[in-house]
C-alpha cells in the first residue's frame, strides 16, 4: 500500500496553519467538484483526494497521528523498503492500527467501512472519521459567479447595489474605487454544501464602462479641457468638471495649446483607503473661434499686421 502525502495533495507545507489548509482545500474542491466536472473520473479522483486530505489535516488528533506515521514511514524508506519490515509493503502498520483511535482492526480491516475514503485512510484511521467514514462525506457547495456593470461615476462613489443570482436577490455595498475586472467574494452565498459541507461563495466581477470624458489609469484620471483662444492668450479662470464637482483653475497669459496641469487629489479614490485619492491630469485644448464676423476678421488682420504677419488668401 502506497503512503499518501496529504500535504502534497493540498499543495501546502507541513507547517501550514488550519486557515491555509482550509483555503487550499476549498480551492481544490471548487476546481474538481463533480458539479463542475461531470463525467470526469480524474477530477472526481482529485476531489476525493482533497476531501480525504482535508479530513485528516483539519483535525488536530488525526494530523498528529498522521505526522507520526509520516516520520516512521520516512525512516522505513531510508532503511530500505521491504527488508525486515512487517505489514503491507514491508511496513509495520500494526503499531498504528492497534492504537486506540486507529481502528483497532489491523491492516486492511476497514476497507469496507471507509466509503469514499482510500484503503490508506481506512487502514490507519478506521472509524476516526467522526462517524462519517461509513456514510456520505461532507462536500463544499460550488461557487457562483456574476458580472456587474458600473459607470465610472458609480465606481467612483460606490454605494448600495442589488445583484440577482438565480431566484435570490442580494444587496451589497460597493466600496468606492473599484477597478474594471476586480472581483470580490461574498462568502456563503453560493450553492449549499452537501451532507453538512460548507456553503460555496459568490464571486462578483465588476465591469466599469468606458467614459467619454475621462481616461482612468489606476487611481489617476486624464481629461481634455477645451479653452478659448482668448483665455489662453490673455489668461483667466477656467472651470474643470471633476467627478467630485466643478473646480476653477487659473490660466496664465499665453498658455500654450496642449499644456498639461495636475490637480492633486481630484482623481479616483483608492480602494478601501478612506480619504486617499489619485490625481486628475488636465490637457488644455485651445479652441479656435469659428464663424467670425467681418468685424472680428478685421481685428485679427490688424493683430496680424502688428505682428508682421501676412495673412489672407491671395486672389
Amino acid at each position: 500500500m502506497d503512503y499518501k502525502d496529504y500535504y502534497k495533495v493540498l499543495g501546502v507545507e507541513k507547517n501550514a496553519t488550519k486557515d491555509q489548509i482550509k483555503k487550499a482545500y476549498r480551492k481544490l474542491a471548487r476546481q474538481y467538484h463533480p458539479d463542475v466536472n461531470p463525467n470526469d473520473a480524474e477530477a472526481e479522483r482529485k476531489f476525493k483526494e482533497a476531501n480525504e486530505a482535508h479530513e485528516v489535516l483539519s483535525d488536530d488528533e488525526k494530523r498528529k497521528k498522521y505526522d507520526q506515521l509520516g516520520a516512521d514511514w520516512q525512516r522505513y524508506q531510508q532503511a530500505g523498503a521491504g527488508r525486515g519490515g512487517q505489514g503491507g509493503g514491508g511496513f509495520d502498520w500494526s503499531q498504528y492500527a492497534g492504537q486506540s483511535g486507529f481502528g483497532g482492526g489491523g491492516f486492511g480491516g476497514f476497507g469496507d467501512e471507509g466509503g469514499d475514503f482510500s484503503d490508506f485512510f481506512s487502514s490507519i484511521f478506521g472509524n476516526m472519521g467522526g462517524g462519517r467514514a461509513g456514510g456520505p462525506r461532507p462536500a463544499a457547495g460550488h461557487d457562483y459567479r456574476a458580472d456587474m456593470e458600473l459607470t465610472l461615476e458609480e465606481a467612483y462613489h460606490g454605494g448600495p447595489r442589488t445583484v440577482t443570482v438565480g431566484d435570490k436577490k442580494l444587496r451589497l455595498t460597493i466600496q468606492p474605487g473599484v477597478e474594471d475586472g476586480q472581483t470580490i467574494r461574498l462568502r456563503d452565498q453560493g450553492a449549499p454544501g452537501r451532507n453538512g459541507g460548507p456553503t460555496g461563495s459568490l464571486f462578483i466581477t465588476f465591469r466599469v464602462l468606458p467614459d467619454a470624458r475621462y481616461v482612468r489609469t489606476g487611481a489617476d484620471l486624464t481629461m481634455d479641457v477645451p479653452v478659448s483662444l482668448y483665455r489662453a492668450v490673455l489668461g483667466g479662470e477656467q472651470t474643470v468638471e471633476t467627478l467630485s464637482g466643478p473646480v476653477k483653475i487659473k490660466l496664465k497669459p499665453e498658455t500654450p495649446n496642449g499644456t498639461k496641469l495636475r490637480l492633486r487629489g481630484k482623481g479616483f479614490p483608492l480602494y478601501r483607503q478612506a480619504g486617499q485619492f489619485g490625481d486628475l491630469y488636465v490637457h488644455l485644448q485651445v479652441q479656435l473661434p469659428q464663424q467670425l464676423t467681418a468685424e472680428e476678421k478685421a481685428l485679427f488682420q490688424q493683430l496680424a499686421q502688428l505682428r508682421g504677419e501676412t495673412v489672407g488668401i491671395p486672389s
